[in-house]
């Protein structure tokens, strides 16, 4: 296991504009200038993670300011224990300096009679020129270092020139923590493979602030090909197909997953107005579609008990409405001013349950399908193995009585544990849980603190442990996983062993287990261990340690215990139903009885007396279609109990339907 203590004060110092160790390369021949493994260069040491002066990227944290490294001379590089490799020196201002009657070149060639430098840089070839018959070629490069398109160089006073002049080219700024091209879609593994294995060239070197990064790049995921193994029996599950590359549950976010990879599609069942079941993350079409700056912004309203805020409801509307509304991708991470491709924030179309299942059928990459259901009734589509997810056990417990489907059970709350009750409840109708992130390492002000007990005690009852959600934005991330999404994944299958991935980036987590480095025992290099947690918080110093997190609570048998069902009767012939009860005593509401019925694909729910009036009218064929049930004390999906006189909630087979209802006046609600 690569534990980051290793990273503490010594090694965090010996790492300062050093060279790291050369990657044995696995491939005889590179696209670089000879042939060779390009250089990782360790910029400023580990200064993604530990400071240096000189860097200004404010989203790092700042907890380990305390371990007051000290700034170093160059002669106290060879000082240390432990000698580096190599040294880059880089001589960034020799005329600022030479204004001031400061020899840089003088400090440098008084250190190389003590030091060996492997390479000594400068964006100024005036020095470089000053110092050139002073170095041995064999042992030291000197490297011209390119600014800014369009800078002047200052000894020459001319612009840059690039050239095939027989030069190694060494690629600088990679840094994991500061957004680059949206072509790379946060992911910094993919730009470092972008610098050495594009096919046409590759770069010498490279200079990074995680040089961890570049290591994996080079040792494990370059001239992977196409056609590259799978290795493990991890599944990679979609978060809404490939969101994070297109608006989430559209035709090209499903077809996207499918060709980065996916082993099961995902689909988050809605229902339309007339009953039409679509594919969408959220019953609110605010979240993910333009709907607000349309025409249908009139149908905004509020119910607490769905969503806090105003949304337009998908029961609102006809799919023939909903299917022509613009998509929008998908910004959980807005709030940190990170988005995702703007080239794709509208591109595709939303898809109908069927649509969906006859895009999975032919396509043979894909083990299974995962129907995402609270409520909703489902027909298997095809050869794939079926999943049916919910939140809802009395929803699982009812497909286990009428089909074969692996049921997927899911834990909405973060948790450290679960009571034997609770997983023995959770064994008796589910075949596998998902968990979030936080539920499987503890951590606190974004820094792993340890392991929880929630998957070996799962896994302990043969239930198979889905996590949830890994995306590429390295603000979703710990700091242990040093703002890469492929040491977050590693860390989780290697150390906490789950069986499966949810990610909103499938391509990442496909392309992890097809690496090079896996399954190689004790000869897998230390930058493909897991981190440990509580490596980096151990190291933060008293002064700066945040306030001690409360421990995470275990999942009860209560909150994994959901009533049943209720059963539907059809309904009786057209007479009324009498059900008033008499008034209560006190404060308390008089009680109403309240009727519902399932009519064309709809609910309704009436007072006794309205209930009447409408079924005197209505056809014999019509009353047929109906269903009946009257309700006294029902439960929200979500298990809070409330009373009926304030609001219900209703099951009908695998359906469920909200209301909130005034006594003695007409409400209409749709089927969720």
């Amino acid at each position: 296991m690569w534990k980051p203590r290793a990273l503490s004060a010594p090694l965090a110092v010996l790492l300062l504009h050093t060279l790291l160790a050369l990657v044995s390369a696995q491939r005889s021949v590179w696209n670089t200038l000879n042939g060779g493994t390009p250089v990782v260069v360790a910029r400023g040491g580990f200064s993604g993670i530990f400071p240096i002066p000189v860097l200004g990227v404010y989203s790092r944290s700042n907890l380990f300011d305390g371990l007051g490294f000290p700034i170093l001379t160059i002669e106290d590089l060879v000082t240390l224990n432990q000698k580096p490799k190599g040294i880059w020196l880089n001589i960034q201002h020799d005329a600022f300096y030479t204004q001031h009657n400061l020899s840089m070149r003088k400090v440098v060639l008084s250190a190389s009679k003590s030091i060996v430098f492997s390479y000594i840089s400068s964006p100024e070839v005036g020095f470089l020129r000053s110092i050139t018959t002073r170095f041995n070629p064999k042992k030291t490069k000197l490297v011209f270092r390119f600014m800014d398109v369009g800078d002047t160089e200052p000894s020459t006073n001319q612009t840059y020139d690039a050239h095939n002049a027989g030069l190694e080219v060494f690629a600088s700024d990679f840094v994991n923590d500061v957004p680059s091209s949206f072509n790379y879609s946060y992911d910094p593994l993919t730009e470092y493979l972008q610098f050495i294995d594009n096919g046409d060239f590759s770069v010498d070197g490279v200079l990074s602030d995680f040089p961890i990064t570049p290591f994996e790049a080079i040792g494990c995921f370059a001239h992977l090909g196409t056609n590259a193994t799978k290795t493990g029996k991890t599944l990679i599950i979609s978060k809404y197909g490939a969101s994070g590359d297109y608006p989430a549950c559209t035709d090209l976010a499903y077809k996207q997953a499918i060709s980065d990879g996916v082993d099961v599609l995902d689909c988050p069942v809605q229902m339309s107005k007339e009953g039409t079941p679509f594919c969408l993350n959220s019953i609110d079409l605010i979240e993910s579609t333009t709907v607000a700056q349309s025409s249908f912004s009139k149908f905004a309203m509020t119910i607490p008990e769905i969503k806090s805020g105003s949304g337009i409801f998908a029961f609102n509307l006809t799919w023939n409405e909903i299917k022509d509304l613009t998509p929008s991708i998908l910004n959980p991470f807005a709030k940190y001013r990170l988005f995702r491709n703007p080239k794709n924030k509208n591109a595709g179309k939303l898809v109908r349950l069927s649509d969906f299942l006859s895009l999975t059928q032919n396509q043979t990459s894909l083990s299974g399908v995962v129907i995402i259901v609270e409520t909703a009734g489902y027909d298997k589509p095809g050869p794939q193995k079926v999943y049916i997810q919910s939140t809802n056990s009395s929803v699982l417990l009812n497909f286990k009585e009428k089909t074969s489907y692996e049921l997927v059970y899911k834990i909405d709350e973060n948790v450290g544990d679960a009571a034997n009750a609770a997983v023995k409840d959770i064994k008796s109708f589910a075949s596998s849980v998902i968990v979030s992130k936080d539920s499987v390492f503890s951590s606190n002000s974004k820094f792993l603190t340890g392991s929880t007990k929630i998957v070996p005690k799962l896994k302990a009852a043969n239930l198979s442990v889905f996590v949830e959600t890994f995306s590429n934005e390295f603000v979703s991330q710990a700091w242990d996983f040093f703002s890469d999404a492929t040491v977050e994944i590693n860390s989780y299958i290697q150390e906490a062993t789950i069986d499966g991935i949810i990610t909103d980036f499938p391509k990442t987590a496909d392309r992890y287990r097809r690496n090079k480095c896996l399954n190689l025992g004790n000869n897998t290099p230390p930058y493909m261990e897991s981190v440990q947690p509580g490596g980096l918080y151990s190291l933060i110093t008293k002064d700066y340690l945040p306030p001690a997190a409360a421990p995470l609570p275990p999942l009860t048998e209560s909150e994994v215990t959901e009533p049943p069902v209720p059963s539907v009767a059809k309904i009786a012939p057209a007479s009324s139903p009498s059900a008033e009860s008499s008034a209560p005593p006190g404060n308390a509401q008089p009680k109403v009885a309240v009727w519902f019925f399932v009519h064309s694909g709809c609910v309704y729910s009436f007072s006794s007396s309205a209930l009447s009036k409408i079924i005197s009218k209505l056809p014999s064929k019509e009353k047929e279609k109906m269903l009946l049930l009257p309700v006294s004390t029902v439960y929200f999906p979500n298990s809070s109990r409330i009373e009926w006189h304030e609001a219900f909630g209703f099951r009908l087979h695998e359906q469920s339907t909200f209301f909130v209802l005034k006594r003695g006046k007409f409400f209409q609600s749709y089927l969720l």
